[in-house]
């Protein structure tokens, strides 16, 4: 989570918020076996009063539930011992192209190399840090559901490191050439911003061709972060999934 953003890391919850195929990992998946608790959850959570559905879950949400929903352009969140889950009317993006902006503070601090910059190193310690907050959406059932995505290739971390640890990164999920951020957290002053610097080299590299920070924040526009319509966003999720 981003250094002075509550909630949310690449994100924040907003009062109205309410042909996908591939190989990714171990796992098949196709958007036309989509499961039928889904089809309730995205009825609801797409509908005309923008509200949102809770579901109880024990252990992990499905692991093909999961992929459906964010397939659809729906995510999950907890609270109260609930999942509940997400479509944003109004969606946040990180441009991958000259767009992205970095800070002129952030470039000096990437000259200084204060982080060894790794990948999928420590995922569930990642998402534990992200965590680490009096009010947090990550708990049991979240933190198992993105630790089991990640063991099938499906989730990614970018974290920070020094010689006393971890000190700041994220995790999200990747499906096709989307990559959906979760979350993000600093031990150490800019190690959550650095991470984000190396995840958009990242992806770059990968020809990843969207990047989804669910809601957009102020701390986020600095890099280019900017807004698109649902009706918008779906459209670029069916071109980044084919």
């Amino acid at each position: 989570r981003l250094e002075a953003v509550p909630r949310r890391p690449f994100a924040r919850r907003g009062p109205n918020d309410l042909s996908v195929s591939g190989v990714h990992g171990n796992v098949a998946w196709d958007h036309r076996e989509v499961p039928h608790q889904l089809l309730a959850i995205i009825g609801i959570a797409l509908g005309p009063t923008g509200c949102y559905e809770s579901l109880r879950m024990a252990g992990r949400i499905p692991v093909d539930l999961l992929l459906a929903a964010y397939g659809r352009g729906i995510f999950p969140m907890a609270d109260g011992g609930e999942i509940h889950w997400f479509a944003p009317r109004k969606r946040g993006l990180i441009p991958l192209d000259g767009r992205f902006h970095v800070p002129r503070g952030l470039r000096k601090a990437l000259r200084k190399n204060a982080f060894e910059v790794r990948r999928n190193t420590a995922f569930r310690e990642t998402m534990k840090g992200c965590g680490e907050r009096p009010e947090t959406w990550i708990d049991p059932v979240i933190l198992e559901s993105y630790c089991h995505l990640h063991r099938l290739g499906f989730a990614h971390s970018v974290e920070c490191w020094d010689e006393e640890g971890l000190q700041g990164g994220l995790y999200g999920v990747r499906l096709g050439r989307a990559f959906f951020g979760e979350s993000m957290f600093s031990r150490k002053t800019d190690a959550s911003k650095i991470a984000l610097v190396h995840l958009v080299e990242w992806l770059r590299s990968e020809e990843v061709v969207l990047l989804d920070t669910q809601w957009l924040t102020p701390h986020l526009a600095t890099f280019g972060g900017y807004e698109v319509p649902q009706g918008e966003y779906l459209r670029m999720l069916e071109v980044a999934l084919r």
